[in-house]
């Protein structure tokens, strides 16, 4: 599929537009990844759905921010795009750092999100992954995520339980993102932004409760990897414990990344969450 970019206030945003017949979909990649890291989503359901997923800010090949260094300046940033696209209603799809920013879009624009899939989500608790929380220091940080092979190494072994879930497309697009100019940067900026020493900020999660409380009659589905060694399964658990009337899918032998490792069964649950929520 062909390169799409949007133009949004003088930057630049890759974004991929399956066109498929169905309600439109938007799914948002993980920090430090980029929109390849859907593509078995495409392959299987680009047809059926409209399916639209993009590189965030200062991600893949999208330019960089200054007002999309925080998950709500993200958010608006999407619905930008959204709207350069036409698109007035959406379900929303994320993983890890994008789950957290499409919460914080269904709190922005709440009457235009059909439902919600936050798969391993951060932002819904404090625990994590250990490195992260070393990174978030001054110089440890900076040497723990210079690029290289090692760098390629230790994101693979950290977002899939099993290595093999990781295709060529996207191992491909690991050694692009680690060796983008300014990546490193721009990934530790982030990573500072919403965890320390301690874990992930508790102003952050407590806020992400804070949303799924708000947001009854929204069907809400998190999916989370039982083997994930970044983010806890029980951080979906106590999440789906807050918001009301949502689901919980926990799968075995799966890991950071569940739309990868377990993609026909990530799949199906994306379609049944599709067509149980109606769009008027």
């Amino acid at each position: 599929m062909a390169e799409q970019f949007a133009h949004i206030d003088g930057t630049r945003l890759r974004y991929r537009d399956s066109g498929g017949t169905g309600p439109a979909v938007l799914m948002t990649h993980g920090i430090g990844e980029s929109l390849e890291f859907w593509h078995r989503q495409f392959d299987a359901l680009g047809q059926s759905l409209r399916l639209i997923a993009w590189d965030l800010p200062g991600h893949g090949l999208s330019d960089e921010r200054a007002d999309a260094m925080t998950l709500e300046g993200q958010a608006a940033v999407a619905w930008q795009l959204l709207d350069q696209l036409g698109v007035e209603r959406v379900h929303l799809v994320g993983n890890s750092l994008g789950a957290a920013m499409s919460l914080r879009m269904a709190a922005q624009g709440p009457g235009r999100v059909a439902s919600l899939l936050l798969a391993n989500s951060a932002a819904l608790g404090a625990e994590v992954f250990g490195a992260f929380r070393l990174m978030t220091l001054p110089l440890l940080g900076e040497l723990m995520n210079k690029p290289g092979p090692t760098a390629v190494a230790q994101q693979i072994k950290a977002i899939v339980h099993r290595p093999e879930a990781i295709t060529p497309q996207v191992r491909t697009a690991i050694e692009r993102n680690v060796g983008r100019p300014g990546g490193g940067r721009h990934f530790l900026a982030l990573l500072r932004g919403l965890t320390s020493l301690r874990g992930q900020h508790a102003r952050v999660w407590q806020r992400s409760h804070d949303i799924l409380r708000q947001l009854p009659g929204l069907p809400v589905l998190f999916v989370h990897g039982e083997h994930d060694v970044v983010l806890p399964a029980d951080h979906s658990r106590r999440a789906h414990a807050v918001a009301r009337g949502s689901e919980l899918v926990v799968l075995d032998d799966c890991g950071h990344t569940p739309q990868l490792e377990q993609p026909a069964q990530f799949n199906g649950l994306l379609q049944g969450l599709v067509s149980s929520s109606t769009i008027p």
